[in-house]
């Protein structure tokens, strides 16, 4: 083969590898010629589904991300939201909140000065007989709308219920088991409870019930909607109780362990009537403003002890 037919040969090769088509003619006289037709590397050869190909990349117009809003006016804004196809979001100062319980008593209950009952007689027992009908109803009214969220509720059973609770949060409060506490008294009653026994150690007891628990107000409110309604009831305690508090060097500072105390206590109960999930708990302690000031607790410091003189230990185990 001649040195022309060998390169002829070559470039067909390299043709075919670049995606040529070789078509061979062949004419009755003349020598047989290759004609080659040339195609695109990118295009495919089947067009089959050239036009799905074609629907299968899609032109996004993308945004400037360098252009900002405070950048642009109001038109300008609202024109670029119409255009793709977009509602202006809308400013909100507001935050959502969840009120679990409220800032105080509705209607504090006023217990009659020494807790007695004047006579009916006298003008001071009249005014008191009067006032005492008038909070009778009341209460009458906000049980009956109690009901209505929680149709099992007895006052009487709810009077025992309240010793059970008040109990247990005392409980642990001695103890300071803060996630028991959670639950048995409100977001209000906690920090109240907690305050100033911080390294200080505390023993209360329980003893005994000197009178059955009592009702002895019940009032409902409405928060910022009509659907939102709290419940609070006021039971009276007259318990005997034992209480002592030490300081971090285990000093007394309050109370005694071995002496019992009557105590007559109004405390609030309060419940999220529109929470189905809501539980009665300790939210506050009503203390008359005729009950006279507790009595202040001692104060304990370190004393600063100086070096012992050897002399005086033996002077004090000589005359021992």
């Amino acid at each position: 083969m001649s040195a022309i037919a060998s390169k002829a040969m070559f470039a067909v090769g390299r043709l075919v590898q670049s995606h040529a088509t070789l078509v061979y003619t062949q004419t009755l006289k003349a020598a047989p010629c290759f004609l080659f037709v040339r195609h695109r590397t990118t295009k495919h050869w089947n067009p089959k589904w050239k036009k799905l190909r074609k629907e299968k990349v899609m032109k996004v117009k993308l945004p400037n991300f360098n252009q900002k809003p405070e950048d642009m006016t109001p038109e300008e804004q609202r024109s670029m939201m119409r255009e793709r196809g977009l509602e202006r979001p809308r400013v909100w100062n507001e935050r959502p909140i969840y009120l679990s319980c409220t800032g105080g008593i509705f209607e504090p209950y006023v217990p009659p000065e020494g807790d007695g009952k004047f006579s009916a007689i006298s003008t001071t027992g009249a005014k008191q007989k009067v006032e005492f009908v008038q909070k009778k109803g009341s209460s009458i009214m906000a049980v009956r709308k109690m009901r209505n969220y929680e149709e099992e509720l007895n006052l009487k059973t709810f009077a025992e219920d309240a010793r059970e609770i008040y109990i247990k949060a005392h409980e642990a409060l001695n103890v300071k088991n803060k996630l028991e506490l959670r639950q048995l008294v409100t977001e209000r009653a906690y920090p109240e409870m907690l305050h100033n026994t911080h390294n200080k150690t505390i023993h209360w007891k329980f003893i005994q019930s000197l009178e059955p628990s009592r009702v002895v107000q019940a009032r409902c409110t409405e928060v910022i909607t009509k659907d939102n309604v709290f419940g609070q009831l006021t039971v009276r305690f007259h318990t005997q109780q034992v209480l002592a508090v030490y300081d971090r060097f285990g000093r007394l500072l309050h109370g005694s362990e071995f002496v019992t105390k009557d105590v007559i206590e109004y405390i609030v109960f309060e419940k999220h009537l529109s929470n189905q999930y809501g539980i009665w708990r300790l939210h506050d302690k009503i203390i008359p403003t005729w009950m006279p000031p507790k009595e202040p607790s001692r104060k304990t410091f370190v004393s600063k002890v100086g070096p012992i003189d050897p002399d005086e230990v033996n002077a004090v185990q000589t005359s021992a």
